[in-house]
């Protein structure tokens, strides 16, 4: 690669890392929307609140992501170590938590749903639980996705300034996921 292409490669790099940043700035500002709707809407009376005890499934999908977010920094690691081998499995390990906290918190809906409390209701504020981890999973299924593409480039050996900017792009959507996760979790909790 010459001197010239490889300015290039890094322009186009840094161009892309600063969209991944505006998406999270959008997606923060999405969700603390959402957020301040629930709270408006609940403080126009206290009757119109959850009223109803979170299905254990989002403790378990809670943990899920924790430690999806260390494996995913083990997979960085490795990946700046030139550990090929290791930032494989890490990602491997990571997808499959992944998986495994999409598929509990659809569990946790079917246990709503057992409760008795469906998604249209009367009780909007009911509503917003769907709302918020609905949206959440949208996001992780991207993140999933974004895995398997730096799982991807890893077993086709791209250049490592391409492997390292996966990493590094997919780790920080990884990690925001991770945050935005714990951030509404413990709104619900707050909000029960």
């Amino acid at each position: 690669m010459t001197p010239h292409a490889f300015e290039q490669d890094r322009l186009k790099l840094r161009a892309k890392k600063f969209m991944m940043w505006l998406f999270l700035a959008s997606s923060f500002i999405y969700f603390a929307g959402l957020t301040s709707g629930f709270i408006v809407y609940t403080a126009g009376d206290p009757s119109r609140g959850i009223k109803t005890i979170l299905p254990k499934m989002f403790q378990y999908s809670t943990l899920a992501i924790i430690i999806s977010s260390i494996t995913m920094h083990m997979a960085y690691l490795a990946g700046k170590r030139l550990q090929y081998s290791k930032q494989r499995l890490y990602l491997i390990v990571t997808i499959l938590l992944g998986i495994t906290f999409f598929v509990l918190q659809i569990n946790a809906w079917g246990t709503l749903v057992n409760q008795g409390i469906p998604f249209v209701n009367p009780n909007a504020s009911q509503s917003f639980i769907y709302v918020f981890t609905g949206s959440h999973l949208i996001h992780i299924f991207a993140g999933v996705m974004m895995l398997l593409n730096t799982l991807i480039g890893n077993m086709r050996r791209v250049p490592q300034i391409r492997n390292m900017f996966r990493l590094e792009i997919t780790s920080i959507f990884w990690h925001f996921l991770d945050i935005l996760w714990i951030y509404l979790y413990v709104f619900l909790l707050l909000n029960q």
